[in-house]
């Protein structure tokens, strides 16, 4: 039976002409699955699905969601970000908890999922710190420069949470199987993306957290220096935190589009 997929000119291109009209036509496609974004199931022959093709180096994995969740695309990472979705989707993996991750010069990034309030809406959010001061490569002397580093990738300053921050293109937030995996930011000349943060384990959100993220279908960043946020037990402390840091110009932010399979 004919399946309602969306197959994008992405998605076709990589996995050719017969093999999209194998599946649209039912052949290759389930009925019925788990959809890879919010977990819930989804029916191909009752509902419109999309098809997300993830490409590692090496190999690629078909995965279907929702299309109200996830628009069909190609997401190309690392093979060692596929082997650990695919352990994620097959539930081999273990729940992280929140896990920090190597930035350039091996700095340790620290990684918190919540949720925050803007003008009465819900957003998912990520917050990033260092445990240490990030230097610019190649400088001596010891400064900080996390927040020049990332303002020039693009990212804001924020000095309220007043209003949601501007998407910033070419980075994104890599959910699979539910859980969060990396943020990945442009290739170097023109290339696919590459992780800028990678969890050592898949992140475990809230259902709450995965819900917002695919009702706005991307992720709040923010980042600020070491010691301006701190491991908040509760969101509404770390929302206290977000807006002290901001008040205190030490906050940056931006709308990260939502990627996953």
């Amino acid at each position: 039976m004919p399946r309602m997929l969306d197959v994008s000119d992405a998605v076709r291109a990589e996995i050719g002409d017969e093999e999209a009209d194998r599946l649209l036509a039912g052949e290759n496609a389930p009925g019925s699955y788990d959809c890879t974004s919010c977990r819930t199931p989804g029916d191909s022959e009752q509902e419109r699905t999309s098809t997300v093709l993830f490409i590692g180096d090496e190999t690629a994995v078909l995965a279907f969601a929702h299309a109200t969740c996830l628009p069909s695309q190609v997401v190309q990472v690392t093979e060692e970000q596929l082997r650990g979705a695919v352990r994620s989707i097959n539930g081999d993996s273990a729940p992280g908890g929140e896990t920090p991750g190597s930035a350039p010069e091996q700095a340790v990034l620290g990684v918190t999922s919540g949720l925050v309030l803007i003008t009465g809406e819900l957003h998912p959010a990520l917050v990033v710190e260092p445990t240490s001061p990030i230097a610019r490569p190649g400088a001596s002397g010891g400064g900080d420069d996390f927040l020049p580093l990332l303002v020039e990738q693009g990212y804001l300053p924020v000095a309220s949470l007043g209003t949601v921050p501007p998407v910033l293109h070419g980075w994104s937030v890599l959910l699979a199987a539910g859980q969060l995996h990396a943020v990945l930011q442009p290739g170097s000349h023109g290339g696919p993306q590459v992780a800028w943060w990678q969890a050592h384990q898949p992140l475990q959100v809230t259902d709450g957290w995965r819900a917002a993220a695919n009702k706005h279908q991307q992720v709040l960043m923010f980042a600020a220096p070491v010691g301006s946020i701190g491991r908040q037990p509760r969101e509404d402390l770390l929302r206290d935190a977000l807006d002290k840091a901001a008040a205190a110009g030490r906050l940056v932010a931006a709308a990260l589009p939502l990627a996953g399979i």
